[in-house]
């Protein structure tokens, strides 16, 4: 089992940051594939981003490229995603997901945090 809990969420203005951590426990984090998807109201959930267990590799859905990085620091069991220039469209809750397959959903998921973007 792994347990995740984020956290960072919060109200910005339209082109403002936010970092979202997310932080790991249970099991080697560094087996893990660390995911963020997101979900609006009345949407479905949505992927956001992923990185590989060593950080090398990531990849992001093509609304949030060039705007959201994640990162990972294994020594502290910590996956972020720091977001700029955010749009209305972004607010959502944001969740982290651990799995073993890049880019694919894993079976681990936090309880989410709001990101709320004001125009």
């Amino acid at each position: 089992q792994v347990q995740l809990v984020e956290s960072g969420g919060g109200l910005v203005q339209a082109g403002g940051s936010l970092r979202l951590s997310c932080a790991a426990s249970g099991r080697t984090f560094s087996n893990y594939v660390m995911n963020w998807f997101r979900q609006a109201p009345g949407k479905e959930r949505e992927f956001v981003a992923t990185i590989n267990w060593s950080g090398g590799s990531t990849s992001y859905a093509g609304s949030v490229k060039g705007r959201f990085t994640i990162s990972r620091d294994n020594a502290k069991n910590t996956v972020y995603l720091q977001m700029n220039s955010l749009k209305p469209e972004d607010t959502a809750v944001y969740y982290c997901n651990a799995g073993r397959v890049f880019g694919s959903m894993g079976d681990y998921w936090g309880q989410g945090t709001q990101v709320t973007v004001s125009s």
